[in-house]
């Protein structure tokens, strides 16, 4: 039996859940929809750290499950089903994600940082209509997310390892089933509770209401509900478009989910503001806040890094704030607040024991930790911050000034600032590239090349890595005199370090040292096109026949796989090129073969090889 109209829309439908999770699928069989179960092969390996918020990285994950069985069903009989339904379950504490418990000790981690605490529950879940069309898939995308607060009561250590050795916890996110054993721990949820369980039936009953019937320009019932719209809320409900998988006319004519205009930006919400006799006023704008806030968020984590915060809690933590304050000889009432808004970030945690750091704050915002971005984030507050303070000059000036507008001189683009400046730069450079090295120098193979020359390689990160992926590989780190004088400080011992050589000089001007291969990690996209050119076309002169050339730069977003956070960088590095735009410029140089490949979440990377004159 159907219990919900909209759902009846997909009745005629080849409708297939992306999941194997007995839970969403009893869900949905129990509000009547048929489907058939594929569980999807995506690889859930996002980069978490590039999704500005854990439930966009829930819809995300949602989507590429969905899009990856459609593309495997197609492929396989070249014939798509009409829908594919994706959806991601996580628990978050803050900005921390949990996943699932790799085992017991990792399980009361999770359940002990959860316990008398509140956290979130974000289901992120993707709506795949599929058609083809000349043997070609076509695919659009409807997604949206539900969040569910839940509340741990105060639990004893012995409830809690009962609970574990239970066995429950160890296929659960979070470390957690609310529907069985878990919901002992429980105290309130404020939400949907089917949300936690593992399916936002509700959301996605108010979806399908939105894609297949938009409200109605005029004469419009006033109709209050709770829930989901009741059945003469809307026009005809019978499946009058068959099985095919176009989502149906709305009103006006067009297909579902549209305006007459072909207007898609209508939002989830929108037919029950409507319903409810709100057509005439507007969505609450809380994404446009959030954004016009943002800054804010940035600053304090710059302020809490230039404090060395993180440091003093990462030895002496947990501390009451007016400890924070004492050990770093500020306020106690500022320190307090500061402490707040970076547990609101989830920079930090609060207990009745006081602050401490998260374990993301812990690997990456602390001093002396591998995987730190104290360097980056204090480089982004000392000049970038600067730097954006005069956009509005850079835009009125034109394409041709914003350089100098958004205060890139000649002299900073040399590094030639005070020692203290390129320090710090260098310090940014050298976190970013700990994160991004490993997937530079394995994008492609390498060992055909016996020597290589990083340039503009600063502290050799890069230079590292492809010493310890390739161990025949002589690698020179080719930079600015000043550079090369401060890289010494970041350098530590091992066995990689004897086939690195760091040399000065400046690759607009002197030689190039000699080597097979040449490398340009985040280079290109800092120069105009005169002086971009002016540097390959001398790497091409000194590069042999066979000979290879490495450019690593960001990822445009529309790419598959590419970070989804606003490309803000390109305001003051230039426009991400295309795979076919680097294509063309290293062949316009006298490169052949190239080959372009993704390099994690951040770069892509494009490998040509030098032809014979």
């Amino acid at each position: 039996m159907v219990l919900c109209p909209v759902i009846g829309k997909l009745q005629h439908k080849h409708v297939v859940l992306a999941s194997a999770s007995p839970r969403r699928q009893e869900i949905l069989s129990n509000a009547g929809l048929r489907f058939e179960v594929v569980p999807s092969r995506f690889k859930e390996k996002l980069h978490k750290a590039s999704f500005a918020t854990p439930y966009a990285y829930a819809v995300e994950t949602a989507k590429q499950k969905a899009l990856e069985v459609a593309g495997r069903m197609h492929q396989k009989d070249l014939r798509a089903p009409d829908v594919v339904i994706g959806a991601d379950t996580i628990v978050a504490v803050g900005a921390t994600i949990l996943e699932k418990p790799v085992d017991k000790q990792d399980a009361y981690r999770m359940l002990s940082r959860l316990n008398g605490k509140e956290h979130s529950v974000f289901t992120g879940v993707a709506i795949v209509h599929c058609c083809s069309k000349d043997g070609r898939l076509d695919t659009e995308v409807s997604e949206f997310y539900e969040e569910t607060t839940v509340t741990f009561s105060e639990l004893s250590e012995e409830l809690l390892w009962e609970y574990i050795n239970s066995g429950e916890p160890m296929d659960k996110a979070g470390g957690y089933g609310i529907q069985a054993l878990g919901g002992m721990l429980v105290e309130n949820v404020h939400g949907d509770f089917l949300n936690v369980v593992g399916f936002p039936l509700n959301h996605f009953c108010k979806e399908l209401a939105r894609l297949y019937y938009p409200p109605r320009p005029e004469g419009l019932r006033r109709v209050k509900h709770d829930s989901i719209p009741a059945v003469d809320t809307f026009e005809n409900l019978s499946d009058t478009e068959g099985g095919g998988s176009d989502p149906g006319p709305s009103a006006e004519g067009g297909r579902g989910g549209e305006e007459a205009d072909g207007d898609r930006s209508q939002a989830p919400g929108a037919l029950d503001a409507a319903l409810n006799g709100a057509e005439s006023r507007p969505p609450f704008p809380t994404g446009l806040l959030e954004l016009m806030d943002g800054f804010k968020a940035s600053k304090v984590l710059f302020t809490a890094c230039k404090l060395k915060l993180f440091d003093v809690l990462k030895d002496q933590g947990p501390l009451k704030a007016v400890d924070v304050a004492r050990k770093l000889d500020a306020c106690a009432g500022g320190t307090e607040q500061l402490l707040d808004v970076c547990v609101a970030l989830g920079l930090l945690e609060k207990t009745h024991r006081g602050y401490s750091n998260t374990a993301v704050t812990t690997l990456h915002l602390v001093s002396d930790a591998e995987h730190s971005l104290l360097g980056l984030a204090e480089y982004n507050d000392a000049h970038v911050w600067g730097v954006f303070t005069r956009l509005g000059l850079a835009v009125r000036e034109g394409a041709g000034q914003a350089r100098g507008a958004l205060g890139v001189t000649e002299e900073e683009e040399h590094l030639s600032q005070s020692r203290e400046m390129t320090l710090q730069f260098m310090r940014a450079m050298h976190s970013l590239s700990k994160l991004t090295a490993h997937h530079v120098a394995t994008a492609f193979d390498l060992s055909r090349f016996t020597s290589a020359c990083d340039l503009g390689g600063c502290t050799g990160i890069l230079a590292r890595e492809l010493a310890r992926e390739y161990p025949h590989l002589q690698v020179t780190v080719f930079d600015l005199p000043e550079v090369i004088e401060l890289s010494g400080g970041f350098q530590r011992g091992g066995r990689q370090t004897e086939r690195i050589r760091f040399v000065p000089g400046d690759f607009f001007k002197d030689n190039l040292p000699e080597a097979d291969l040449y490398v340009l990690s985040r280079i290109l996209q800092d120069w105009p096109d005169d002086r971009l050119h002016k540097l390959l076309s001398r790497i091409s002169s000194g590069c042999k026949p066979g000979g290879g050339l490495l450019v690593a730069e960001a990822a445009a977003e529309e790419e598959e796989g590419a970070s989804r956070s606003p490309r803000l960088r390109t305001l003051s590095a230039g426009q991400p090129r295309s795979p076919d735009e680097h294509r063309r410029l290293l062949q316009r140089h006298g490169f052949r073969d190239v080959r372009v490949a993704r390099a994690g979440d951040l770069l892509r990377v494009v490998l040509g090889t030098r032809a014979a004159p």
